[in-house]
């Protein structure tokens, strides 16, 4: 009993570390995309009012919000802005975490974080 438990601890573990951001690899991507262009310096003074500020918003918002830019055909579900469409779209679902990671990581007057 013990050593199952110890086996089952162990493959948690790893599977934790084998999904978890890479915050580097995040901040790569984020340059590689610009992403300044429109949400400003350090992603937290957009150029315009109509692009939000990202900077230091919860890792899981931005995953989710990142996500939703690459559902095809289905608006109900996912977000309708053609720009950020053609950005996200070449992107697997690792890379979109990483973003998030580096993104969430940034210091941004939005939230309080605990």
């Amino acid at each position: 009993m013990i050593k199952s438990a110890l086996i089952l601890a162990l493959l948690s573990a790893s599977v934790g570390v084998a999904h978890a951001a890479d915050i580097a690899k995040g901040k790569e991507l984020v340059e590689k995309n610009n992403c300044a262009a429109c949400h400003g310096a350090g992603l937290k003074a957009p150029v315009a009012p109509a692009y939000p500020k990202i900077a230091g918003q919860y890792q899981d918002y931005l995953y989710f919000a990142l996500k939703s830019y690459t559902v095809d055909g289905n608006s109900n579900v996912g977000r309708n802005n053609a720009i950020m469409q053609s950005q996200m779209k070449p992107y697997s679902d690792k890379d979109l975490r990483d973003m998030a990671a580096y993104i969430a990581s940034l210091p941004g007057d939005l939230v309080v974080k605990k």
